[in-house]
């Protein structure tokens, strides 16, 4: 399912790097907007929305340029959560949505994710398609001229459109009121939207990392700093805290003592509430090949399967999608919950949190309870090339022998990054300390035969 074709800009999700470095690019941006037009252009129009860093303005104009030259009009949204432009690439019956983002990383980077006109990512086969046709002069014979130039405008509504959406979360006779959350937005795409829907359901909100600058995302804030919001809650006395990262599609709760509350636990609580009211479809949670095992015993409990994937949110959703599942994710805070998004949305999937809070008339705290988390150790290495785990036989031995201590007790997850040139080495059991060996004594093998294998292939 995952990576089976080779593709030179697209990674795991989308095309990323440093802003105005190849591929991230005006003249990329421009050949990717006449790819997406070539492909997609039925009806000729494409959504595209963006964070909130400084090289958005950029690559936006020139993503809108490649579009408009091919007789695409652009629907252009302004900062939004991309969970929200996949909702209104679908609801506008649009062709395709385009989102300039690079999440959580820092504001020097950017990056380009694509949705189909269903409001899901692309498979890898279509993304192969899109790359082909950006190489130089591939759809030069398609570009059109005079009154069928496309045209670029700004969607207005599109932020109360993705409000009145996600409101529809919690449910009707439910309401957050009495309950004080704290939202930190990353200085995101979230920034303006995210305390407007917690207000409008009745919460006091505390807000954070609500002042984007264009180089301030992701920085000290959000997904990728809870200890902020952690801090946050303990010192206004909240009830939970919300953290998105930069393009609000994740979420990292904390409970009202402060302490974190990873997308595991949450999957834990949401599914384990959606099978007891026989809401869960499918029979199955859908989770990566790095959720923690405590996850899969607490669904076992409840007679739930965990289904692995590989990482990325987009291979739980084709799995899901396959299998019927509505509910899937990844530990890092990417949840997917497809009866209300196409994709990780950290916005649905926190009030999927505080619907059971409030059914149950629970605190964060005593629901997380219902899972039991092992000790996982993960570690990443530069390597200066990927090559294929099957070909490194020493690693592979060193991995197996790892296995063989661990047993039932335990699981090792080796894999190169989809996004940077790192190999990355998990093992999770009962022993932090023997976690840790075990991590080193697999990386240092690894590493070295890496070594090896590319100074005899040059």
């Amino acid at each position: 399912m995952a990576g089976s074709t080779q593709r030179k800009l697209f990674g795991t999700d989308g095309i990323r790097g440093r802003a105005n470095v190849h591929p991230m690019t005006p003249d990329v941006a421009m050949r990717l907007g006449m790819a997406v037009a070539a492909h997609f252009g039925r009806e000729g129009k494409v959504v595209v929305g963006k964070d909130t860093r400084r090289s958005g303005y950029m690559l936006e104009m020139a993503l809108a340029s490649g579009l408009c030259a091919l007789g695409v009009d652009v629907m252009l949204t302004g900062p939004l959560p991309t969970p929200a432009v996949a909702y209104l690439a679908k609801s506008m019956r649009a062709d395709a949505g385009v989102v300039i983002s690079a999440s959580h990383n820092p504001f020097e980077d950017n990056g380009f994710k694509l949705f189909a006109n269903d409001g899901f990512k692309l498979p890898d086969e279509v993304e192969s398609h899109i790359e082909a046709l950006m190489e130089r002069g591939a759809v030069d014979d398609r570009l059109v001229h005079g009154e069928s130039i496309g045209k670029a405008f700004r969607l207005e509504d599109a932020g109360g459109r993705y409000i009145t959406h996600v409101k529809h979360v919690l449910p009707q006779e439910q309401e957050l009121d009495g309950l004080r959350i704290v939202v930190d937005c990353a200085n995101g795409a979230a920034y303006k939207i995210a305390p407007k829907i917690l207000e409008e359901l009745g919460a006091d909100v505390v807000r954070a990392g609500v002042e984007p600058d264009g180089t301030n995302i992701n920085a000290g804030v959000g997904a990728m700093h809870p200890e902020h919001v952690s801090h946050a809650v303990r010192e206004y006395r909240a009830d939970l805290g919300l953290a998105l990262d930069g393009d609000a599609d994740r979420v990292v709760v904390c409970d009202h003592r402060g302490q974190i509350i990873d997308g595991d636990v949450l999957l834990a609580i949401i599914g384990r509430d959606l099978a007891a009211r026989g809401e869960l479809s499918g029979g199955a949670v859908v989770a990566t090949v790095m959720s923690n095992i405590g996850l899969e015993r607490s669904l076992r409990e409840v007679g739930v399967d965990l289904v692995r994937t590989p990482v990325g949110d987009r291979y739980v959703v084709e799995a899901m999608r396959e299998r019927g599942s509505n509910l899937g994710g990844e530990q890092s805070g990417h949840l997917i919950c497809l009866d209300h998004s196409t994709t990780g949305d950290g916005l649905v999937s926190a009030l999927k949190v505080l619907a059971v809070m409030v059914r149950e008339q629970k605190t964060l705290a005593e629901l997380a309870a219902v899972m039991t988390r092992y000790p996982q150790v993960s570690r990443s290495y530069p390597v200066t090339r990927k090559i294929p785990l099957a070909e490194l036989d020493r690693a592979r031995a060193a991995i197996a022998a790892v296995e063989t201590r661990l047993g039932d007790e335990g699981r090792v997850v080796v894999r190169y990054s989809g996004t940077e040139s790192k190999l990355r080495v998990m093992v999770e059991g009962t022993d932090e300390r023997t976690l840790t060996e075990a991590v080193e004594e697999i990386a240092e093998v690894a590493i070295a035969e890496i070594a090896d294998r590319s100074s005899a292939r040059t």
